[in-house]
């Protein structure tokens, strides 16, 4: 079932607002004495950017632009 242009956008906001969440949080300087990170924000931000590129090349092939062969 392909994506719709409405579900396009929403993935579209919710993979940008989660890549700059995960960006911020990673940015945040350790504090040791609450002990180790115990999540990778780094690769979640690059996943999340990922993601948007994704989603932005689909709604480009949704307005009607041809992109690949």
């Amino acid at each position: 079932m392909p994506l719709s242009l409405m579900q396009t956008l929403v993935l579209i906001a919710l993979f940008a607002a989660g890549g700059i969440f995960c960006g911020w949080r990673g940015a945040q300087p350790p504090d040791f004495a609450k002990g180790p990170r115990l999540m990778p924000w780094r690769p979640l931000m690059a996943s999340a950017a990922l993601g948007l590129l994704v989603m932005v090349v689909h709604l480009v092939n949704l307005l009607g632009v041809k992109t690949g062969r």
